[in-house]
């Protein structure tokens, strides 16, 4: 049986770099908002960096928020559209460098949004620079010699940095394989089934390559997340509220 292409993703001559993981995690989301009949009430805020094409690339009521800002634009849109799906879709550089100080109030206060953060270890639209989650010796335009923990010190890690709060659902996982894909369109219906019974914050990380930035083909791309971006960033299910409100 041939699965059929989402009907809110439309194809468009500006669009992700050839083997990038955006694409996948758009018809991700898509398919998650078709199965549970939400495609007519989501809101969703993204960022100004590579997640921005997604303007081009899916037909969602959409919000752009300034760089970072998802998160708490997200958690205002969600206090006055209470019965609405709210998402906040970013990039690692966005959500854990200029963003991070309203992602994590945004958990600390457990505010009801799902956040979805692509993670490719570097700032992707502006040239590929070092980020908070660039891994141990990957090299960037601002890290030629590679990452050193001596210098920039450790991959920022968001399941270790809220894994301890009081939020609703937090799990990572990762586009390197049609298993991992499955999984993670597990995570995002999980996530947004939470979002509709109030239990609070969820977020999902997704690991993916960028071979522009990390001047690799796609193949090699695909190589590098599996041994490496794995390894640093484990996929998984780290924090799940049950219906009694604790953690698991």
């Amino acid at each position: 049986m041939k699965k059929q292409v989402p009907e809110r993703v439309q194809h468009s001559k500006a669009g992700f770099c050839p083997g990038c993981g955006y694409g996948v995690v758009i018809r991700l989301i898509a398919e998650t908002m078709e199965a549970m009949k939400l495609s007519d009430k989501l809101i969703a805020v993204v960022d100004v960096g590579c997640g921005s094409l997604i303007l081009d690339n899916w037909r969602f009521d959409t919000v752009q928020a300034a760089h970072g800002r998802p998160t708490i634009v997200a958690a205002g849109i969600k206090k006055v559209r209470k019965e609405n799906p709210v998402l906040a879709f970013l990039g690692d550089g966005a959500a854990y460098s200029i963003g991070l100080g309203e992602l994590m109030h945004a958990a600390l206060r457990n505010e009801n949004i799902v956040t979805i953060v692509v993670n490719n270890g570097v700032f992707g639209m502006t040239g590929g620079q070092k980020s908070p989650t660039t891994i141990i010796g990957q090299k960037t335009v601002t890290s030629r010699s590679g990452r050193d923990f001596i210098r920039d010190g450790q991959p920022f890690d968001v399941m270790k940095a809220l894994g301890k709060f009081d939020i609703a659902y937090l799990a990572r996982g990762s586009v390197e394989s049609v298993a991992l894909i499955s999984k993670a369109s597990r995570y995002f219906q999980k996530a947004f089934e939470k979002q509709s019974k109030n239990e609070g914050f969820c977020l999902v990380e997704i690991l993916s390559p960028c071979p522009t930035n990390w001047n690799l083909p796609p193949t090699d791309s695909i190589k590098m997340l599996k041994e490496n971006f794995s390894v640093t960033f484990p996929t998984g299910e780290f924090v799940e509220r049950t219906i009694g409100g604790k953690n698991g």
